[in-house]
């Protein structure tokens, strides 16, 4: 089962270029003239060729390099490629810049909007080392993402003691993006070093929030002229401070509808796999039916469970949820997957209802609803647990109208008598042979109960099942019939179901379905069999 996962997360990753054709982001919307940002441009198309058309960006932007990583993945019993481009670029001006509409094909990407800072005009005199912070968004909502990245710029060698002071903020969730980047970046026309830390945070209330400094703390290596005989020369302790960011918090918009869980989210998907596939639904055998909802900019912990119906006709096996958290670009994309084994019970026709998510679209400012279409399995009659039906008793023979009993009557009956007397001493001779015939030919049902107490008493589910099916044929009415006259024993058999169909198999005890067998009563049919093996009467009255 933990396998579904990587094919399904690829699934959701790749919706969104499947849908559009090409799409492209960004790593941040607002940078200055000399920094560089990452474009990355993404598509499911594999019949096009060779790689985007990067010509329109030359009037704004300096190309710096370009990566092109393909990835190949079954979803669904469906080999799909997938192929991104991954483009560094370096502003050529200030103010706003748009990246604009890229071609590959058919396709084409939608323009992105970017703000461009002029460099301080005091550069030339900054200190060997600052610091300076952005956020990826003007706004966020409560409960919303925000990134907060931190960029310190050293311009001199800095000895391996350098920390920064933790981000703590008292109405907020704040989580580290991964470990910190290095690269290098020239500032002026001065190469500087540049430690980059990235936090996403999320506001807990709405309204005025701080987003506080931080104080970052260095050792600073000494500039020598030359070889030095008492070694290099201590360095001297830095500390700088990040700027102190005012931010305004929405609340909840009024439109959002009151009886839904609030996910304020940039993307949101809801993709589901069967194993096996719902056309070969049949009585008695196992379906999973797995769920994964997966939102960018929400937290895991966020993600609300994923309302499934009772649907008649089949029993539910939930498994427990699995969570995950994937730190990307756009900061975190969490995940929540469900598993259910479906077991139908009859055959025939059984609806699975829609299955609907709603979010709120922070990129659009928007309401939506994410759904699932309506599942309709036809489900067959399984050949390995179809038992025959009972043999329909003979009809009862009408009542004739009276007759006067005269003598041949009476000579017929005498005769009748003597048949049956002779009939009866011969089916008792044979009788007892026969019951040896029939406990050589298999197991008696005395050992057959003996192998269902062992396996139950062993907790051991696979077992217990074999034997209670073994157990149940030689029994006058199916083990159906018997959970239904007699509950103890139809809740023992939903707890072994469900040990056989999901992953608490392990965790089964087998005392309680013991328990039911043993205090099973007997069924009523005590007027049937005389009735089933007394012949019918030659004269009845």
């Amino acid at each position: 089962m933990t396998r579904l996962l990587p094919c399904l997360v690829l699934l959701l990753l790749s919706g969104q270029a499947c849908a559009a054709g090409l799409t492209a982001r960004v790593d941040r919307t607002r940078l200055a003239l000399h920094e560089t940002l990452e474009l990355t441009l993404e598509t499911e198309d594999a019949t096009q060729f060779g790689a985007p058309d990067l010509g329109p960006l030359a009037a704004s932007f300096q190309v710096a390099s370009t990566r092109q990583q393909n990835q190949l993945a079954t979803v669904d019993g469906q080999a799909r490629a997938l192929t991104r481009w991954l483009i560094t670029l370096q502003p050529r001006k200030t103010g706003s810049l748009e990246i604009p509409a890229l071609s590959l094909g058919q396709w084409r990407s939608e323009p992105i909007q970017l703000t461009v800072q002029a460099d301080d005009p005091a550069s030339e005199t900054l200190a060997p080392v600052f610091i300076d912070a952005t956020l990826d968004r003007d706004h966020v909502y409560v409960q919303g993402q925000i990134v907060l990245t931190l960029r310190i710029f050293h311009s001199v060698s800095l000895y391996d003691d350098s920390s920064l002071s933790p981000l703590q903020m008292p109405n907020a969730i704040v989580e580290r993006l991964g470990e910190p980047r290095t690269y290098e970046k020239r500032v002026n026309g001065m190469l500087h070093g540049v430690i980059e830390v990235r936090y996403a945070i999320f506001p807990q209330q709405s309204g005025h929030l701080t987003i506080p400094a931080q104080l970052f703390s260095a050792t600073t290596v000494a500039a020598t002229d030359g070889y030095s005989p008492f070694g290099p020369t201590p360095g001297r302790v830095t500390e700088v401070k990040s700027p102190v960011i005012p931010l305004e918090v929405a609340p909840i918009p009024p439109s959002y509808p009151k009886d839904q869980p609030w996910l304020p989210a940039r993307r949101l998907t809801l993709v589901e796999a069967w194993t096996p596939a719902p056309a070969e639904a049949q009585v008695g055998e196992s379906l999973t039916r797995s769920l994964l909802l997966q939102a960018e900019g929400l937290s895991s912990a966020q993600l609300p469970p994923i309302e499934t119906a009772e649907v008649p006709g089949l029993r539910r096996y939930p498994d427990q949820p699995s969570l995950a958290n994937e730190v990307g670009p756009g900061g975190v994309t969490g995940s929540r997957e469900q598993r259910v084994a479906l077991v139908p019970t009859e055959p025939g026709k059984a609806t699975l209802p829609p299955i609907s998510v709603t979010w709120w679209n922070t990129e659009t400012d928007r309401l939506e609803v994410t759904e699932l279409p309506a599942h309709t399995l036809d489900v067959a009659m399984n050949p390995t647990i179809e038992q025959p039906p009972l043999e329909s008793l003979p009809a009862p023979v009408a009542a004739p109208s009276a007759w006067p009993a005269w003598p041949w009557q009476i000579s017929t009956l005498v005769l009748a008598c003597t048949t049956l007397l002779g009939f009866g001493l011969w089916w008792h001779a044979r009788r007892q042979p026969a019951v040896h015939r029939s406990a050589a030919s298999g197991p008696s049902p005395r050992t057959l109960l003996d192998d269902l107490k062992r396996a139950c008493l062993a907790n051991d589910s696979q077992a217990t099942r074999q034997a209670l099916d073994a157990w149940a044929r030689q029994q006058p009415e199916t083990l159906a019939d018997m959970a239904a006259r007699f509950v103890p024993l139809s809740d023992a058999l939903d707890e072994l179901n469900g040990a056989l169909y999901s992953e608490t198999g392990q965790r089964w005890q087998g005392e309680g379905l013991w328990r039911a067998v043993q205090a099973l009563p007997a069924q009523e049919q005590q007027a049937i069999e005389q009735d089933q093996s007394a012949l019918p009467p030659l004269y009845p009255r």
